[in-house]
């Protein structure tokens, strides 16, 4: 479990409701199921008319990247070790097993390719190209959130004008005219607080989920390409440290054939 996202949705409403309540204001009084409704409901019916239905259902998907631990890209240094010293001892053809059993679908794809004796440069070509598509499709989940956190204001704003113009329908009654005015407000503190605590950190922590998972990738494709081409399992080690920041100061050395 990711637990900086907990303390931080923890931290920004704590810190935001603390506050309120040192001011004085009644924890009840930011309690408003109508602007809860206009702000939520119009802020991500906005977001759904902008993207495809696959784009939005892939985003509500993608949450769960939120609050899970992302996977290391480290993490893939001792599985291409063992997979290049495996077919550096019994050939490439011995990895014919891990091409159909492994989990991981990008790596089953680059076993599959370099067995079937399918050229380097050609393998690189299809992982890089897998890459880019990757990218391409993962990042319209961080696009719908940061548009939705783009409409949450106005929404907002939306919801305080249609609060303000019962209030004024109703001027007959002093005596509410200022709780009407504070709770038509408080559609306005739902739009600022869906965009500024949910949508915009949401989108910002799954470009860097996407960033993560790229990484990992690239560094998954180095390790193919080595293995495939005959390498030093230790010239690999090193190659893949490269991508990892401070690891590449011993990167120089030599390939051994």
């Amino acid at each position: 479990m990711d637990i900086a996202t907990i303390i931080g949705l923890v931290l920004a409403l704590g810190a935001i409701l603390g506050g309120a309540v040192l001011e004085g204001l009644h924890f009840n009084s930011l309690i408003q199921p109508t602007a809860a409704i206009i702000v939520l409901g119009g802020t991500f019916g906005a977001a759904f008319i902008s993207f495809p239905m696959s784009s939005a259902m892939q985003a509500v998907k993608d949450l769960k990247l939120l609050f899970s631990a992302p996977e290391q890209p480290e993490a893939i240094i001792p599985v291409i070790l063992e997979l290049a010293n495996r077919a550096r001892k019994n050939g490439i053809l011995s990895l014919e097993e891990d091409s159909k059993n492994s989990k991981e679908l990008f790596l089953r794809k680059a076993l599959t390719l370099c067995v079937d004796g399918v050229e380097p440069k050609d393998v690189q070509d299809i992982l890089e190209i897998d890459l880019a598509t990757y990218e391409e499709h993962a990042k319209m989940s961080a696009e719908f959130f940061e548009a939705a956190g783009g409409y949450a204001p106005t929404i907002g704003i939306i919801g305080a004008v249609l609060g303000l113009i019962h209030v004024m329908s109703n001027l007959s009654d002093t005596s509410k005219l200022g709780e009407g005015i504070a709770v038509a407000f408080v559609a306005t503190i739902y739009g600022l607080v869906t965009a500024n605590i949910i949508c915009l950190p949401f989108a910002t922590k799954i470009k860097m989920r996407i960033k993560n998972e790229l990484q990992r990738r690239e560094m998954l494709t180095a390790g193919i390409i080595g293995i495939q081409q005959g390498s030093n399992p230790r010239f690999i080690e090193e190659r893949l440290k490269s991508f990892l920041p401070g690891g590449g100061h011993s990167a120089n050395a030599d390939e051994a054939q």
